[in-house]
């Protein structure tokens, strides 16, 4: 077997590969050559916590057999802890052969980085100029590097966070690597929205992150953070508002909030939902339909984006002799 740290797994698979693969891996969730069951998932409820255990397979030219476990516990912030821990285990296709282990806490965030990059790529303006990112967690440094990968028109970036220190740490990875334009920080979002071309909310809010009217005609949202029926980042005034696309029907039914609570207002219902990410990559679906439309991707994690990713990584780490080989 083969074992792949986080910086394996970060030089074997940058975010344009990432963006890539991810998007071949929803094309072909769409069209039946994965299996993917809803995910299960075990509370710890003395720390608010879940752990989900995300079990798949990708068919198709790149089979790959696997499973995920991420643990979400969001009261490690206040022991200097990262929140999500994550391992992903591959397994040889054709005879369940171990393959591998691999660091999933990174590469959690650079698939679901990448899931936005995806449908940023196919849903926001072209000629998109300021992103806003949402939180200051684990999550938002690859949501802005992929946001800037599939828009590199971007050249102003707000941060909005309720302390400013963790974005600032943000703001400072994105200046090292490489970002030249305009990084601002804020606790309010009403300045940063009447500027939004794209928005990703990334935290753990239970509630709407802001006030439906501020988000301006035009912008495109990718939500990621709610994974729970009971949280929300995203009015329900708004959800009714925007184009409306998945990663995957049923499973966003089941978990997410921002769907789930505004179709319990009675503002939306199932046929609102306008498509899969993967319809929308094999263009089985239309996508922005207008430059004043507000689009919205909202994601709950999908088990073919671990798994795309954790196999390029893989095969990369393969071919680069990244990792340790250990006989089991």
């Amino acid at each position: 077997m083969r074992f792949l740290s986080a910086a394996d797994v970060a030089q074997a698979v940058p975010m344009t590969a990432a963006i890539d693969a991810v998007a071949q891996a929803f094309g072909m969730l769409a069209r039946g050559e994965a299996d993917i069951p809803l995910r299960t998932a075990i509370a710890t409820p003395a720390y608010a916590a879940t752990t989900f255990f995300m079990p798949g397979r990708l068919g198709g030219e790149s089979p790959a057999l696997g499973l995920k476990t991420v643990s979400v516990f969001p009261q490690n912030v206040y022991r200097a802890e990262p929140t999500i821990y994550a391992l992903v285990t591959l397994f040889d296709p054709t005879s369940g052969r171990p393959l591998a282990v691999l660091d999933g806490t990174y590469l959690t965030a650079l698939r679901t980085g990448a899931a936005s990059g995806v449908a940023t790529r196919l849903l926001a303006r072209s000629d998109a100029r300021t992103l806003v990112v949402f939180g200051a967690g684990a999550q938002a440094l690859p949501q802005a590097q992929a946001v800037l990968a599939a828009r590199p028109t971007i050249n102003n970036i707000w941060i909005v966070n309720r302390t400013r220190d963790r974005a600032t740490l943000v703001a400072a990875r994105l200046r090292g690597e490489g970002f030249r334009g305009d990084i601002r920080i804020a606790t309010d979002p009403t300045l940063p929205l009447a500027e939004a071309d794209v928005i990703c909310t990334a935290t753990s809010s239970p509630t709407p992150l802001f006030a439906a009217e501020l988000v301006r005609p035009g912008t495109h949202i990718n939500a990621i953070g709610a994974y729970r029926p009971d949280m929300a980042e995203i009015p329900p005034a708004l959800v009714a508002r925007s184009r409306i696309f998945v990663d995957q029907r049923h499973a966003a039914w089941a978990e997410a909030g921002d769907l789930i609570q505004a179709r319990a207002a009675g503002l939306i219902d199932e046929q609102h939902i306008a498509g899969e990410l993967g319809e929308l990559v094999n263009g089985a679906v239309v996508g922005r339909a207008a430059a004043d439309e507000i689009t919205l991707f909202k994601s709950v994690g999908n088990a073919v984006q671990d798994l795309a990713v954790a196999a390029l990584a893989l095969q990369r780490a393969n071919e680069l002799g990244l990792g340790a080989e250990v006989a089991l």
